[in-house]
């Protein structure tokens, strides 16, 4: 069985979180995106603190899609340092990730 990966990553807007989870499944890179209801960040940038509502996107994938996840992701996001983490699923419902490996892209 191959090794999967809960990627997060944070974006501005509601509109940006669809059109990326979107492009994510549509590619395959992601069996499934889910993002959160809108929450506060706080966050240092340019040497002040920041404080700014966003979506978190949970991203789940297969770890050897992550290089091409990670390139699109940046190529879709607004920010110039996208928060992107990326954490190992050690265990799960096997119909789950039987699922997940099925509707991901093979390489």
């Amino acid at each position: 069985m191959a090794e999967y990966l809960l990627v997060l990553t944070t974006v501005p807007s509601e509109e940006t979180a669809s059109q990326i989870a979107r492009n994510l499944v549509e590619e395959r890179l992601a069996a499934c995106v889910t993002f959160s209801s809108p929450s506060q960040s706080f966050y240092w940038w340019e040497g002040k603190i920041n404080q700014d509502q966003e979506f978190m996107l949970f991203i789940k994938t297969r770890e050897d899609l992550y290089s091409e996840l990670e390139k699109k992701l940046k190529e879709l996001h607004p920010y110039s340092v996208p928060e992107i983490l990326a954490f190992r699923i050690t265990r799960g419902s096997e119909s789950y990730l039987n699922w997940l490996e099925k509707e991901t892209k093979k390489l």
